[in-house]
């Protein structure tokens, strides 16, 4: 019997503007619809932003992930929007993230801004599975120190 969860892996090219606080504020926009539209199917994920990348995962029922990234496709602030993996999965990587965001304490900031330097992060350059590693690493750091 196939599996009825999915792992999609994608990263766009951001195609917000405006000055840091301005971008600032659309990033916690689409956060917080990305949220409130997860938890509504059952999607759990995170995002990653990265000079002007967004690196995405998103994981739940076929069906519901193809609708969202259809609205992802279709939504001017992702350009160049690629696909690195979609595919069954065993298990969630992000079982309580309907949509965690990588970087968003000061702390994870500093932890985010050494990630290309530490582990080669280019999302135009990795493969899903490794943007995954990467970003279920970080999401278990930050539980921990959150416990």
């Amino acid at each position: 019997m196939p599996s009825e969860l999915y792992r999609l892996v994608y990263y766009s090219v951001n195609r917000v503007t405006g000055k840091s606080s301005e971008a600032s504020a659309e990033i916690a926009t689409i956060l917080a619809a990305s949220q409130a539209n997860n938890a509504k199917v059952g999607i759990t994920g995170a995002l990653i932003f990265n000079s002007g990348i967004f690196a995405q995962v998103l994981e739940g029922k076929r069906s519901d992930i193809e609708a969202t990234f259809e609205r992802i496709q279709r939504d001017p602030r992702h350009g160049d929007v690629q696909v690195l993996a979609f595919e069954p999965a065993a298990c969630r990587g992000f079982p309580s993230w309907s949509m965690g965001y990588v970087g968003n304490s000061r702390e994870d900031v500093n932890v985010f801004g050494n990630i290309a330097v530490d582990t080669g992060f280019d999302a135009r350059r990795m493969e899903g599975d490794r943007i995954f590693q990467i970003m279920r690493d970080i999401v278990l750091e930050d539980e921990a120190h959150a416990a």
